[in-house]
């Protein structure tokens, strides 16, 4: 919950900071690529993750993130941050979050038993969303009246105190690896590859990332700066999403849907409701109660998925296909970053979200038509013997 907090004053944080130091969308766009890029290194994450102690792991990964935030929030404060060096730090944090995020789920399955895990999922699910609330509404209001650059240092100091505590778990050290990482990174393709469900959703996770990485980075924080509403307004927008999954991850801990992976496939399709009201040019207040349909939704679609890949995978690989998974949705983030803005400068912010709004549709319902055609996709899951 801490760590998540953190991001909630991030995500502000490095939006309206670039934006106050005079850079526009093109250089907001420059930065967010820069923090995504890393993304790619997922894959090393994942062998890292499988490799080592998993809660090492996550706690080092928050003292990188902590280093290069409090370095953040010094530029912001010192006013007239050079691009490149903003760019830079946005990278090392990008790093990071590269070996924080497949680890995650790992750790569930180390700490669980099989039976246990869609109630963990959905605990950890929940604590996520109290620390993306706090942090997104004080962000707001941090943001609004003392600037980014404190909002940046908050960022920092509360990734050193989760660094701190996930430190002081206890946790089985992974099971030897003999091979050289080239070797693991390509057992872990062969794993990602053997379940068709698996890269066919993460094709339409791909897709839906792209749409959010749009809206919440780039359209999102101009449309509020053109006379929609404030850096304030935005966190109050961007809570509805974890507030609506509080609600979410209670269901999802209890609900055993007959047809998991179509059921998980199909909702996603609420993410598009805030963006179509952004497009219509809604007020900012009907843009947040919106937010919180999706925030109900993918909460639930966490659990059913992070479950079937624990079920599915052996504990000792599935660092290593979660990051396949994660580093194929987020191959196309940094070029995606980098044409946002300039692609907002010339169609406008609402027609952004629209078209974000749109391809979320689109690929919903290109993933149950695919999915739908069963047995011959390999729609069912196996738990693992290992699980």
């Amino acid at each position: 919950m801490v760590s998540c907090s953190s991001i909630g004053f991030g995500q502000l944080a490095l939006a309206w900071g670039t934006m106050r130091e005079g850079y526009g969308a093109g250089g907001l766009s420059l930065v967010l690529a820069s923090n995504a890029f890393p993304a790619l290194l997922m894959i090393c994450g994942g062998v890292i993750g499988d490799r080592f102690r998993r809660h090492q792991v996550l706690a080092g990964a928050d003292a990188l993130t902590c280093a290069s935030w409090l370095a953040i929030g010094a530029t912001l404060a010192a006013h007239g941050t050079s691009l490149p060096l903003l760019c830079t730090l946005a990278a090392v944090g990008g790093t990071a979050t590269a070996l924080y995020l497949p680890t995650l789920p790992g750790l569930v399955a180390d700490l669980l038993t099989s039976r246990d895990r869609p109630a963990g999922n959905a605990l950890i699910n929940q604590t996520q969303s109290v620390g993306l609330l706090i942090g997104l509404v004080s962000s707001g209001v941090v943001v609004s009246t003392i600037g980014p650059a404190w909002a940046a240092t908050a960022r920092g100091l509360l990734c050193a105190i989760s660094a701190f505590l996930l430190s002081r778990l206890t946790t089985g050290r992974s099971k030897r690896i003999a091979t050289g990482p080239l070797r693991d990174l390509r057992d872990g393709w062969r794993h990602f590859g053997e379940r068709p469900w698996v890269w066919i959703m993460t094709l339409q996770y791909t897709a839906i990332i792209t749409a959010v990485a749009c809206y919440t980075e780039v359209a999102g924080p101009l449309y509020m700066a053109d006379g929609h509403g404030d850096a304030r307004a935005w966190g109050i927008i961007r809570a509805g999403e974890p507030l609506g999954a509080l609600l979410g991850a209670l269901l999802g801990a209890r609900w055993r849907p007959a047809h998991t992976i179509l059921t998980a496939a199909a909702l996603p399709a609420a993410v598009s409701l805030p963006m179509l009201a952004m497009g219509g040019g809604a007020s900012w207040q009907v843009i947040a109660i919106s937010a919180t349909v999706p925030g109900v939704t993918q909460a639930i679609y966490y659990v059913l998925w992070t479950t079937a890949l624990q079920d599915s995978f052996p504990p000792e690989a599935l660092v290593r296909v979660t990051s396949w998974n994660m580093v194929s949705s987020y191959a196309l983030m940094p070029l995606i970053m980098l044409t946002a803005g300039p692609l907002t400068n010339l169609v406008g912010a609402q027609h952004l979200s629209t078209g974000a709004g749109l391809l979320v549709l689109t690929a919903t319902i290109a993933t149950l038509i695919v999915l739908g055609a069963g047995p011959r996709v390999g729609l069912s899951f196996q738990r693992s013997p290992a699980s």
